[in-house]
């Protein structure tokens, strides 16, 4: 497989927010040619009109031969199933990726049944934004962003390189491998946990929204942005990753409850320091 131009075929599985985004995000490169798979033929058909796939079919099948990569942008479940379901059709050498906010489960049961002439290399592009749907897809849904790939003892040096070539030519500035554990440890804390807090900030006002819009600012709106949710995929993110999701979840819960006390007794010198902890730590964990 020559992909010294990234002239590769390439596959994607998924033509929402994110599958659409990589395909507006590859167009531009020396691909071969990029087909689009969805079982929503608008959604297909929106691709073909932006020309952004080359071909679309609403199911895998024997086309899926000629292709050096696929892309599985679906929901968790959904793309173990595809796999399963297609990798009979793939290639000897072809490789397969993913975009799963979670992995253990993900790389556990798609290895568990994959030969060894295939490779699944693991990747989750921390990117996206409010929007659902090919609608709201962008090639400059990467620029900057990171880019997490989760290897195992099964994936080569030339799987890896190539999506890790992938990540950075499409916009990717920070391109990280970590285990599939250590990943959702750490991205239950940076991306699952603000989606709850989002949710409850929204849901614990009583008040008639009618009544509250014009008192809302910038840090109202920083907060809840990721309340307006992809309830399909937060529902199975949240209930696959449960145990770990409840364990940040309490020591929220212990954080919230010291300001509280804090609050309560009022001890300026605790709200001070908390606050002046939280203002050190996001310095240093988010700089702009």
């Amino acid at each position: 497989m020559d992909d010294s131009d990234f002239k590769l075929n390439i596959a994607i599985v998924g033509m929402g927010l994110i599958g659409g985004s990589y395909a507006m995000a590859l167009r531009p490169l020396t691909t071969k040619q990029i087909i689009g798979i969805d079982n929503d033929k608008n959604a297909l058909e929106s691709a073909l009109n932006m020309g952004i796939i080359d071909r679309a079919y609403e199911n895998g099948g024997s086309f899926l031969e000629k292709i050096d990569l696929i892309i599985i942008a679906l929901y968790p479940k959904d793309t173990v199933k595809f796999v399963e379901d297609n990798f009979k059709y793939l290639k000897s050498g072809a490789i397969i990726t993913d975009t799963s906010g979670i992995k253990q489960c993900v790389v556990g049961e798609i290895n568990s049944f994959l030969p060894e002439c295939l490779e699944f290399v693991p990747g989750h592009p921390m990117a996206g934004n409010e929007f659902k749907g090919i609608g709201g897809a962008s090639k400059d849904i990467f620029k900057s962003a990171n880019y997490i790939i989760t290897p195992t003892a099964k994936n080569t040096s030339r799987g890896i390189d190539l999506i890790d070539k992938m990540a950075r030519k499409i916009g990717c500035s920070n391109v990280t491998c970590i285990s599939p554990e250590e990943h959702d440890r750490i991205i239950t804390f940076t991306s699952q946990l603000p989606h709850v807090i989002a949710v409850s900030l929204m849901n614990s006002q009583e008040e008639n929204e009618e009544d509250i819009k014009m008192f809302i600012g910038g840090s109202f709106k920083d907060a809840t942005r990721v309340a307006q949710i992809n309830t399909s995929l937060w529902t199975e993110l949240f209930t696959i990753n449960s145990d770990i999701l409840v364990e940040e979840i309490e020591k929220f819960e212990e954080s919230i409850n010291l300001l509280k006390k804090a609050i309560i007794s009022k001890d300026v010198d605790s709200i001070r320091n908390i606050f002046e902890k939280a203002s050190s730590s996001r310095r240093k964990l988010v700089k702009r």
